[in-house]
């Protein structure tokens, strides 16, 4: 993972709006905030460009793995937006690169990676993704 992180690094994007919560006893985003954010964008993804149903899709994906660097402070009420991509495509795991942009800033003020594993919703065994969610992952990938 590269030390510095810039937007053009990312294929998609979302809008975060920040909340007063976000903020620690140090006036500052706290850090655990931070991995809320990277699920929100994946999901965000998997659901309107994968066809992923939260409530009933029989295949779900389980995060197995996960980092974050932090690099400057933000804080509510900073509007950001996430950007994400595909670092690495299987068939039944992906590993995404997530960086968290300040508004109108081009390098990221923390970024990082997680694995979701795809598992059936009922055995948590591990399984082939559906080919639209694999399709929809495909197209933001760098790697």
């Amino acid at each position: 993972m590269s030390d510095v992180e810039t937007s053009d690094r990312y294929r998609y994007f979302l809008p975060i709006t920040t909340r007063w919560m976000d903020n620690d006893a140090y006036g500052h985003i706290n850090n655990v905030t931070y991995y809320s954010y990277f699920d929100t964008v994946a999901n965000h993804y998997l659901i309107h460009e994968g066809g992923l149903d939260i409530v009933s899709s029989p295949i779900i994906g389980l995060v197995v793995e996960s980092r974050c660097s932090y690099k400057a402070p933000l804080a509510y009420p900073d509007r950001l937006r996430a950007g994400l991509r595909v670092d690495k495509l299987g068939n039944r795991s992906v590993t995404y690169g997530i960086g968290i942009f300040k508004e109108g800033e081009e390098q990221a003020a923390a970024h990082g990676y997680f694995v979701h594993v795809f598992v059936d919703r009922q055995s948590r065994k591990a399984v082939h993704m559906p080919e639209r969610m694999r399709d929809a992952l495909a197209r933001i990938s760098v790697g």
